[in-house]
């Protein structure tokens, strides 16, 4: 999974039914442009989204190269074990280019409407790692699983595997989130809404966790989301370090690679995910193109 400098570019989509040709156009620019991923959020209960998984098919099938993440997957309105079925199933159509980003849920109220449950912190933090388990005893095939947890039940059959060791990122906020991030994820994504200055302290965190399991901090991989636009002018110079995790960084793309740069050298991050704003594809070609290669020499040159 991992290119030859240890970094990852990713590029998020958003799953707008009003725009298909819009964003299938995105995605082929981000395929020839040298991203490593594209990133869908999953909002079911959003009027004019479509569905998360039914988008990935599709554009795991026109698209021979790129790889599709879910950013993240609604647990809440997925059971693991047919969320495990449908990884297992996309994964195995595209080749080995599926990746699941796995949340326990958010808009409590959305979620009931559509007929899910209404978790309190401590259940959700439950399910995810029951949904872990899960998801890991369904991926192995020809056996037979079982789980009697306090928030879901398993006794099935598993299978199929993937194509692929399919990694498990965790949108990941409080301290017991954090905790399970380092004891059992394959990687975090560090999401839009925490502020610049909480992501060290979050990471230190996993790196506990992971040790106190008997795991390397390194075995845990690191997303960080930046939004903004690759721009002729400098208006955004240095990289955030507080304030609003959604801040647009506005800049050129030599500024852009340096940016990058540090996140990865001085924050450990190994895979940036860019939030376009616009989204179209003016934006996504010129950061596949220019800021790319701009932030690999700047890693380069950084490392050595």
């Amino acid at each position: 999974m991992r290119n030859d400098h240890g970094v990852r570019f990713g590029v998020f989509v958003a799953p707008d039914a009003g725009a298909i040709d819009r964003v299938r156009a995105n995605v082929a620019a981000a395929d020839a442009t040298g991203f490593d991923y594209v990133t869908i959020q999953d909002h079911p209960y959003v009027a004019q989204f479509l569905d998360t998984f039914s988008l990935a098919a599709s554009l795991l099938s026109e698209n021979r190269r790129i790889r599709v993440m879910t950013d993240v997957a609604n647990l809440a309105l997925r059971p693991p074990a047919m969320l495990a079925k449908t990884a297992a199933s996309l994964d195995l159509l595209s080749g080995g280019r599926f990746e699941l980003g796995l949340g326990g849920g958010r808009n409590w109220p959305q979620i009931a409407g559509l007929g899910g449950p209404t978790w309190s912190p401590g259940q959700t933090v439950t399910a995810v790692e029951e949904a872990i388990l899960i998801l890991r005893a369904m991926w192995t095939d020809q056996r037979t699983a079982h789980l009697d947890g306090k928030v879901f039940h398993l006794d099935a059959q598993t299978g199929p595997a993937p194509a692929h060791n399919v990694g498990i990122w965790l949108g990941a906020v409080g301290p017991r989130m954090l905790d399970l991030v380092g004891r059992r994820a394959d990687g975090w994504i560090a999401p839009l809404g925490t502020p610049f200055e909480s992501k060290p302290v979050a990471q230190e965190r996993i790196d506990r966790a992971a040790v106190a399991a008997g795991r390397e901090p390194t075995d845990v991989s690191r997303v960080i989301q930046l939004v903004g636009s690759v721009t002729a002018r400098r208006s955004t110079t240095d990289r955030p370090r507080t304030g609003p995790g959604a801040q647009p960084i506005l800049t050129t793309p030599e500024i852009w690679g340096r940016i990058i740069a540090e996140f990865v050298t001085e924050e450990r991050f190994d895979t940036v995910n860019f939030v376009p704003h616009p989204e179209n594809v003016e934006q996504i070609s010129l950061f596949g193109t220019e800021v790319i290669p701009a932030a690999r020499a700047a890693i380069r040159k950084a490392r050595s």
